[in-house]
């Protein structure tokens, strides 16, 4: 049997509600952060043309972009814990709007790196993280399933975007579609609008009892170095949490090879002779698979049978999306690209329904915030090295099987290794549990999504989640260990 779920929050999630209009909001905003990147390849042919440069070349914009979107992911959690949700997406919309607008008047491919790459990309970063953390403010019996719901956003977007893309370019260029993007994606200020801070109730006498406690960490803040202020906003004594760095080694290795055949599927179709609009279709049929994927397996992660053990399900995610890439270069005509495209939308969609749940499920809620923005930090390396790696395979070797092969290979090390690792953190845990039960048996530990934390941190509340004091009387749940 699954074990009880228990909150490391102040408060119980609702699991619904207004919770659903959110994960509508979060789909919208997640999806043009995971899907613009990719939807941007349409343009890669004409760019390199008018710009005269290499594949590798035109695959920085990607780089720098998807690069920007996961590195800027402290400063969008830092910025999560001091303001909320909220305004940090309703900001980051503006920032992609201005990117693409700006980069419809570039005049060199160092312009779109800056306009395309860094403005843009870090207006993602701002939609993306937000977007993740308010889902699991909301809820918790139902998190899995709202994670799916909301990452299937990513290929809603890009089964729109990649025909739309080929559209606006037939009809207004690769400039006046840069501008209308610029438009459509100031849609994620709408999206933002609807992540409505949540935490306890509070009435007058907890209000009270905040504001004495507020004086009071505002005087001991004042005691406080620069390291203690910085670590409030950015938990760094994660990297001393076995399972988060498990996760962390694994997921910085996956990355190496999971952006790049997106990126050049549709280039590749068009080497082998295939037609634009047929080209572009491919991304299509891994978007509308993907779009089934996701919310299947948040159903499937959120199963009793699963969700205990849902890092092993990860884990073979991952190494079956290598397998599809090391099995890509026997697809030699347009029929085996569009069998590859189901298998990879499938395994792509596999991936990204359970990429930061089972990184909550490490560490918990409370120290989520901080948990995807460290990890994101160090993905961002190999994320922007990804392309521009595959694009010069491209160039040395003029055929695209070495690149295919090259991802593939480190996912399914990636997956491998994530495997093996997590089956020791799990043994580990259990002897760590077994040793605590027997030590003192009146507190036994109650497994949760924050099992693998055993650290007592004290909790550090952002603006959507006000601060509980002793005074309260109220009970705490810090990473499923209960104090009265």
């Amino acid at each position: 049997m699954s074990p009880p779920l228990t909150s490391d929050l102040a408060y119980v999630p609702p699991d619904g509600g207004w919770g659903w209009a959110v994960v509508f909001g979060a789909s919208i905003t997640v999806g043009f952060s995971y899907s613009f990147p990719k939807a941007f390849t349409i343009y890669f042919k004409e760019l390199q043309a008018v710009y005269k440069v290499s594949y590798s070349q035109i695959a920085w914009i990607t780089s720098i972009m998807c690069a920007t979107t996961y590195g800027g992911g402290p400063i969008s959690s830092i910025l999560v814990n001091r303001f909320g949700s909220r305004p940090v997406v309703i900001f980051g919309g503006l920032l992609c709007g201005i990117g693409m607008v700006s980069a419809s008047f570039c005049t060199s491919i160092m312009q779109l790196y800056i306009c395309v790459g860094l403005i843009s990309g870090f207006g993602l970063a701002l939609n993306l993280q937000p977007s993740v953390i308010i889902i699991g403010k909301y809820f918790l019996k139902r998190r899995p399933l709202a994670n799916g719901l909301a990452m299937a956003g990513s290929p809603v977007m890009l089964c729109t975007l990649a025909p739309l893309n080929q559209f606006l370019f037939d009809n207004f260029g690769w400039r006046g579609s840069f501008l209308i993007l610029g438009a459509i994606l100031l849609n994620c200020c709408v999206a933002g609008a609807l992540f409505r801070p949540i935490g306890p109730a509070t009435g007058p006498i907890q209000k009270e009892a905040n504001k004495e406690g507020k004086e009071t960490a505002k005087e001991e803040e004042e005691d406080k170095d620069c390291c203690a202020k910085f670590n409030q906003y950015l938990d760094c004594s994660l990297f001393k949490h076995r399972g988060f760095l498990i996760y962390l080694v694994g997921n910085v290795l996956m990355f190496l090879g999971f952006f790049a055949p997106i990126v050049f599927l549709a280039p590749y179709a068009k080497h082998i002779g295939i037609d634009e609009y047929s080209a572009a279709f491919l991304l299509s049929i891994l978007a509308i698979v993907d779009m089934f994927a996701r919310p299947a397996t948040g159903l499937i992660a959120n199963s009793k049978w699963v969700r205990p053990k849902i890092q092993y399900f990860f884990s073979f995610s991952i190494a079956f999306n290598g397998a599809c890439h090391l099995l890509c270069p026997l697809a030699s005509d347009y029929t085996g690209l569009i069998i590859y495209s189901v298998f990879f939308g499938l395994a792509f969609g596999m991936v990204c329904a359970m990429l930061f749940e089972t990184l909550m499920d490490l560490v918990g809620a409370t120290r989520f915030t901080s948990a995807v923005g460290l990890v994101t930090i160090a993905e961002c390396c190999t994320i922007l090295l990804g392309p521009p790696i595959g694009g010069t395979l491209i160039d040395t070797f003029g055929d695209y099987k070495y690149m295919f092969i090259k991802c593939g290979a480190v996912m399914v090390l990636a997956g491998t290794f994530l495997f093996i690792m997590n089956y020791y953190n799990y043994r580990m845990l259990a002897k760590e549990e077994k040793a605590m039960a027997t030590k003192d048996p009146e507190h036994g530990r109650t497994v949760n999504e924050g099992s693998n934390d055993w650290d007592r941190e004290k909790i550090q509340d952002g603006q959507e989640l006000e601060p509980l004091t002793d005074e309260q009387g109220l009970k705490k749940e810090i990473n499923g260990l209960s104090e009265a």
